[in-house]
């Protein structure tokens, strides 16, 4: 594993799952910088539109740069053409903004998802620009962790009410075995309903590890 992978994977775990009625985006808390926790209080799921959003891992600056590109070109999109982007649209891109960038790479690995014209729909994008469509995915340090929970929880159909559960208790696990994993647990659901960050009350429910 190269220096550059080691820094993305290192100290998050964020799922994406995509359910009958829209998209699930979980992430973790914690920064961590080495064995030193930076911050135990980081936002790793963004909004980019009314019916989008996205998760990051790696380098909180060069995501969040990548988050006010694409919430930027959302919101010119929608003045212009008087309706929400397609979430394909959005990816593509992220995707040329990673690869336009690759000889100085942005330190960051994201999830893309949301809900349009075309139903629910999820993409993990790469530090290199490549793109991948999604049912349920996972990245970070606690990703091996999460993948082994979601690989026995999810089906094919699964509600936004499961896939949210699933979600959770993946990064869940995540915490609870992986140093660079924890602090709290942040969800949110996109749907026909738009984008919607879960209270604490509403996350109350969802622990069952």
């Amino acid at each position: 594993m190269s220096n550059v992978e080691e820094k993305i994977l290192h100290g998050t775990t964020t799922v994406g799952i995509k359910a009958k009625g829209g998209i699930v985006l979980c992430a973790d808390m914690r920064a961590s910088a080495g064995y030193f926790i930076a911050n135990n209080n980081t936002m790793k799921i963004q909004k980019i539109d009314a019916h989008a959003g996205m998760t990051m891992a790696g380098g909180v600056a060069d995501a969040q740069n990548i988050t006010d590109a694409l919430r930027y070109h959302s919101r010119l999109y929608r003045v212009r053409k008087q309706g929400p982007i397609p979430i394909r649209s959005i990816t593509r891109l992220a995707s040329l903004m990673f690869h336009q960038n690759r000889g100085y790479p942005f330190i960051a690995d994201i999830l893309v998802g949301g809900y349009d014209a075309d139903g629910p729909a999820l993409y993990n994008i790469d530090m290199f620009g490549s793109v991948e469509d999604k049912t349920y995915v996972t990245t970070g340090s606690g990703s091996p962790v999460a993948y082994g929970h979601l690989e026995e929880e999810y089906r094919d159909g699964i509600s936004m009410e499961d896939a949210t559960r699933v979600a959770y208790n993946a990064v869940a696990a995540a915490i609870a075995r992986n140093i660079g994993t924890g602090d709290g647990i942040n969800v949110a659901t996109i749907s026909a309903d738009g984008f919607h960050l879960l209270t604490d009350a509403e996350k109350a429910p969802l622990k069952n590890i």
